[in-house]
């Protein structure tokens, strides 16, 4: 288990009008920054497989008539996510990407203390910014803060170190945290190529929630289709705060071709495990070792993120930089010209040297992890 720093973060709720956080995909950005035509770029910061689902064609009546709860996305979605039983479809809840669902489970839940894992996605943080935070760099820190927790996110597997957690262990945090009247959230964002460790099929069970989406492994990011997994009494108050229509009938379409579809499923698990071992051995042979990683990224801590980050957008290809811990995100390459550009890159890559302390120099306080 890699044990990771973080700062001290100031328990203070933020204000409602808190600008947004950065993630990754900022194409257009980067593009104008560096002087780089936007379809000159190679985009490794998203975590997003490259070779996504191609979309069905979508029929005339998708886009003429209102989406319409039965037309077997929530079916197809409950076989997916290996839910049972007579009420499977009513122990999930399609929404417009899981960010929805994160933006809206702290209206729903009332927590006094929040307990996270830092590094993590930062909108589970940003999203409980009116309740009391405590800031977990371990499994151990995890347990210790437990007992005082009305809350518990976990991102798992982990962005942007990769750390999986076991289900039983989460499933013993749930039954703790329940037994109180806690809750645990797990998001499951980068779930799908390892589906035997999700928690998706407890899903009913008290004081669990999981988040699920068609973002990352699907590569449907633009369709916005994500699933709230959990008690059927808080779905519905979920519902009606979300308001009917979450998705649109096109993304409703794709979402249920592309859940019911096995076979491309299977192929994309051992297309993408092969992507990422090669992956973790470019990088590796180049001295630059990951720290961690998932089926859809690797992640690299080292102290020249920066100046590697630069390094890599000033040829064009665009990484995910963190500050917090300072550490970078590649993404898979789409094909081998993708794979022969970011192995350049890193060959014309030399450390620079590190500035020499100053006894002067003002001490500024770390930025938090960004997404």
């Amino acid at each position: 288990m890699t044990h990771l720093s973080t700062p001290p973060v100031p328990h203070a709720p933020q204000p409602a009008d808190a600008p947004r956080l950065h993630h990754g995909g900022r194409l257009r950005e980067a593009a104008r920054q560096y002087r780089i035509a936007l379809d000159d770029w190679l985009d490794l910061s998203t975590g997003i497989n490259p070779h996504g689902y191609p979309p069905p064609p979508v029929p005339a009546e998708a886009w003429l008539r209102l989406p319409e709860d039965d037309d077997g996305l929530e079916r197809a979605a409950a076989d997916h996510y290996g839910l049972a039983g007579p009420d499977a479809s009513c122990r999930l809840l399609p929404v417009a990407g899981s960010q929805a669902a994160i933006q809206t489970l702290s209206r729903l839940i009332p927590a006094r203390q929040v307990c996270l894992f830092a590094p993590s996605y930062a909108e589970h943080a940003h999203a409980w910014r009116t309740s009391e935070r405590r800031y977990c760099t371990s499994v151990a820190d995890m347990e210790a803060a437990l007992p005082q927790a009305d809350v518990v996110v976990v991102v798992n597997p982990n962005n942007p170190c990769g750390r999986q957690l076991p289900a039983a262990q989460l499933l013993d945090w749930r039954h703790r945290l329940a037994h109180r009247g806690g809750w645990l959230i797990v998001d499951e964002a980068f779930a799908d190529a390892r589906p035997e460790h999700s928690l998706a099929p407890h899903a009913g069970l008290p004081g669990l929630v999981v988040l699920r989406s068609l973002g990352k492994f699907f590569g449907l990011a633009g369709a916005r289709v994500g699933f709230v997994l959990g008690e059927p009494a808080l779905l519905a108050r979920l519902a009606a705060l979300l308001g009917p229509w979450t998705l649109a009938g096109p993304a409703r379409h794709v979402a249920t071709a592309a859940l019911r579809d096995t076979a491309w499923q299977a192929r994309t698990r051992q297309q993408l495990a092969t992507g990422s071992a090669r992956l973790a051995e470019l990088l590796t042979h180049r001295g630059l070792t990951p720290s961690g990683g998932t089926a859809l990224f690797q992640w690299l801590r080292t102290a020249q993120a920066d100046a590697l980050h630069q390094h890599c957008a000033r040829q064009g290809i665009l990484l995910r930089h963190f500050d917090t811990p300072a550490s970078l995100r590649f993404g898979l390459p789409p094909d081998e010209r993708g794979w022969q550009r970011l192995a350049t890159a890193l060959d014309s890559w030399s450390t620079p040297p590190a500035p020499a302390p100053s006894s002067t120099a003002p001490h500024l306080p770390a930025s938090r992890p960004r997404t």
